[in-house]
């Protein structure tokens, strides 16, 4: 059978993701703080972009509480937007020398206080900043301040270079280091327990207990039990079977609950202090406030981010012919900021259909709390808003939204939900709001006779609330409650 090459003609439809559809889905999905960072990117990348002054009044912003407009009804967008699709396709003729006279390179400013100094001469930006020392250099600092010799020395330079953020020695055994240096274990020991006392007190174990033994036995030389207890009877500790660690170290229960307290004083990551971590604070993309007549007020919070528009010298050079390159450049950005602009707008208008929905269908959780919160998946607002369950849940994720109960996370409003017992007993609850009643009750509870999972899931079934013992212990565990034995105070 021969093979021969035919010509066919057809029409197909599909779906082609645009470098602005792309650029519209990257900005829905980011979180407040990464919008800021884009947003600074996009105006260092963009210069037909400009960052509108604070004290401009200029452009109007939207009344409080009304929706963020579309973006095709914005007036100074729109504005901006006719001007530079008016002007792109005009071509005159355009000064370039009296432009590059006019924006060349200006005159450092010269203060008082810096004559005589040229540019090279003044230190960086990146000089002058300050930081605090990291949990390494705060211990090789110490390590100066040793009687060590050299040897010594670099040991203790392969001991903290293995010290995670916790302050615990990992990856890397004692006899590994003895190996890798050439010399006797002994001396790597000598070392270590050396750094152990050095601050912050425990770094440089190698587990648990020897982190807390280091810590008791220079912060409290003379308390024996306390040492037993950390050396052999953690796991016992750890159940607060205080009877049996009595028994096995021959003393009452009062000396042994004494030193546990004394053990719960001791840090069991000693080196989380120099940790490079540091607090995030939360800042709301939306609030939403219940006016006097009883309705909810949803307003986008913008502080804090930068208003833009297009900068109207490149539209007044774009309105010039100019050499292709520089023409097809300019019109590129001009392009480029107006797609970003509408962007924007379009992340507003969304992420402010979706609390509507979200609030007309919690609206209970909204004036009784976390206990009334109802069972919602991503397709119910979907449905609510007609967009697909994709972009809910990228307007939902790390954003976060201001209530008269608290700052909540738009994700918190999606949960499942759990069957009442009696089917004529109301509407099936949502799981958060169990772990809220689990929490409740876990709070109320006699501590010398903490209520195990067992226990509490039978209280719940006679709230007609049907769920199984291991179903509490997983929503425990998530609300971080310890078990009964670990709860058990004496």
């Amino acid at each position: 059978m021969g093979q021969k090459m035919q010509l066919h003609l057809g029409l197909k439809q599909q779906l082609r993701m645009t470098q602005q559809l792309q650029q519209a889905i990257k900005l829905l999905q980011l979180s407040r703080q990464e919008l800021v960072t884009e947003i600074h990117e996009e105006l260092i990348e963009n210069p037909a972009l400009e960052e509108v002054p604070e004290s401009n009044t200029e452009f109007a912003t939207m009344e409080d509480g009304e929706p963020p407009a579309d973006p095709e009804d914005t007036p100074d967008l729109q504005s901006s937007l006719r001007n530079l699709d008016s002007n792109i396709a005009r071509s005159d003729t355009i000064d370039w020398d009296s432009y590059l006279n006019e924006y060349q390179t200006h005159t450092p400013m010269q203060d008082a206080s810096y004559k005589g100094f040229g540019d090279e001469d003044m230190p960086s930006y990146e000089a002058t900043l300050t930081a605090p020392p990291t949990l390494v250099e705060h211990l090789m600092r110490q390590v100066k301040l040793t009687r060590f010799d050299k040897l010594q020395e670099d040991i203790a330079a392969e001991i903290i270079g293995n010290i995670n953020e916790d302050g615990y020695l990992v990856g890397i055994t004692l006899e590994e280091i003895a190996e890798k240096l050439n010399t006797d274990l002994d001396s790597v020991i000598y070392v270590q327990e050396t750094i152990q006392e050095f601050d912050p007190t425990g770094v440089g174990s190698r587990d648990l207990r020897e982190c807390l033994l280091s810590q008791a036995e220079i912060l409290y030389p003379d308390n024996r039990l306390v040492h037993q207890i950390i050396d052999k009877h953690l796991h016992l500790l750890e159940r607060k079977n205080f009877k049996q660690i009595a028994k096995e170290q021959k003393t009452n229960v009062d000396r042994v609950a004494a030193a546990a307290k004394v053990i719960a004083s001791l840090n069991p990551r000693p080196g989380v202090k120099y940790s490079d971590e540091r607090p995030m604070y939360i800042t709301p993309d939306v609030f939403v406030e219940r006016t006097a007549d009883g309705e909810y007020h949803v307003m986008i919070n913008d502080d804090g981010l930068p208003r833009l528009r297009v900068n109207s010298y490149y539209c007044e050079l774009i309105k010039k012919s100019a050499p292709e390159d520089a023409a097809n450049y300019i019109k590129d950005k001009m392009s480029s900021a107006r797609w970003f602009l509408r962007s924007l707008q379009q992340r507003e208008r969304t992420i402010y259909r979706v609390t509507e929905a979200i609030i007309a269908r919690q609206r209970d959780f909204f004036e009784k709390g976390v206990n009334y919160l109802k069972p919602m998946i991503l397709k119910d607002i979907a449905e609510d808003t007609n967009l697909s369950e994709s972009t809910i849940s990228r307007v939902t994720t790390k954003k976060y939204m201001h209530t008269p109960q608290g700052i909540y996370e738009l994700k918190f409003f999606f949960t499942s939900k759990i069957s009442r017992m009696d089917a004529f007993g109301g509407d099936d609850l949502a799981s958060t709001a169990v772990q809220e009643r689990i929490k409740s009750i876990v709070a109320k509870e006699d501590p010398k006779h903490p209520l195990s999972d067992q226990k509490i899931a039978e209280i719940l079934k006679d709230g007609d609330i049907d769920i199984a013992r291991r179903t509490v212990a997983k929503y425990r565990e998530i609300l971080g409650i310890l078990s009964s034995s670990q709860r058990k105070q004496l």
